[in-house]
C-alpha cells in the first residue's frame, strides 16, 4: 500500500528525494505541534522541539542506512546527551514518540505512511478528547489547609465539608514552621463550584486566617 520514495541507498540518494522526505517530516512535525497545542498548553520550546524532531530522526536514519558501524557511533553520541528538565506528562511522551515514529518513516522513504500515521493519530486524539470519560472533572479539587499546632484537625472541618463537598478525603498531614503549624492535604469534590469562595471563607475563619489553597491540580505544583 505504501512504497518508499528512495529508489537507491547509501550516498547515491538523490537530493530531491531527501528534500521531499525532510519536507514531509517537517509537515508532520507542524501538524503534531498544532494538535498538541489544541489539546494541551505546552511551552513554545516544546512545540518547537516537536516540530523539528521528525526531521532530526529522519536525518539519523539516513546517516545510518544499514551501516552497523555508523549506527553504533550514532547511538554512542546520543547516549552522551542529558536532559535536565522537569518531569514530563504522559501526553508529552506520547507526542515525542509520535514525532519520532513519523521521522523514522520519513527516514526510510515512507512519506505516505508518515502522513497517514499523523492524520490518523490526530483524528483519534481529537475524537477521544471529546468523550466525557477523558474530560477533567471541574468539581474535583486539591485542598491544602494550614492550621496552628493546638487545633485538633480530626473533626474540626467536618461540618464545612459536609455543607460544601460531596466527597472529601484526607491525603496527608505534615508539620511546618518548626512544628508550630500543620499542613493538611485533602482531595475534595464540590457540590457547587460557585460556592468555592464561601467554603474558603469558612475554612480560614476556622483555622485562624492561615493559608488555605484550593486548585484543580496538585497544590504543590500550583505554587512552583
Amino acid at each position: 500500500m505504501f512504497s518508499s520514495i528512495f529508489s537507491t541507498t547509501g550516498t547515491q540518494l538523490g537530493i530531491s528525494s531527501v528534500l521531499t522526505a525532510y519536507l514531509c517530516a517537517l509537515l508532520c512535525g507542524v501538524l503534531i505541534a498544532l494538535l498538541y497545542r489544541r489539546l494541551e498548553n505546552p511551552s513554545r520550546n516544546f512545540l518547537l522541539a516537536v516540530t523539528l524532531l521528525p526531521g532530526v530522526v529522519m536525518s539519523v536514519i539516513l546517516l545510518v542506512n544499514g551501516d552497523l558501524g555508523v549506527g553504533v557511533a550514532v547511538a554512542g553520541s546520543f547516549s552522551l546527551v542529558r536532559f535536565r528538565s522537569l518531569p514530563g506528562k504522559a501526553s508529552d511522551i506520547v507526542v515525542i514518540f509520535l514525532a519520532m515514529a513519523t521521522g523514522l518513516a520519513c527516514g526510510i522513504g515512507q512519506v505516505g505512511f508518515a502522513l497517514f500515521l499523523t492524520v490518523v493519530c490526530a483524528a483519534s486524539a481529537l475524537l477521544l478528547s471529546r468523550l466525557s470519560i477523558y474530560r477533567r472533572d471541574t468539581e474535583e479539587r486539591s485542598l491544602r489547609i494550614t492550621i496552628p499546632e493546638d487545633l485538633d484537625y480530626t473533626n474540626v472541618f467536618d461540618d464545612i465539608f459536609e455543607q460544601y463537598t460531596s466527597r472529601c478525603r484526607l491525603l496527608s498531614v505534615k508539620t511546618t514552621n518548626m512544628g508550630s503549624l500543620y499542613q493538611l492535604e485533602y482531595s475534595i469534590r464540590l457540590r457547587d463550584a460557585a460556592q468555592e469562595k464561601q467554603m474558603l471563607d469558612a475554612l480560614r475563619t476556622r483555622n485562624g486566617n492561615l493559608t488555605v489553597a484550593c486548585a484543580l491540580g496538585d497544590t504543590k505544583k500550583q505554587e512552583l
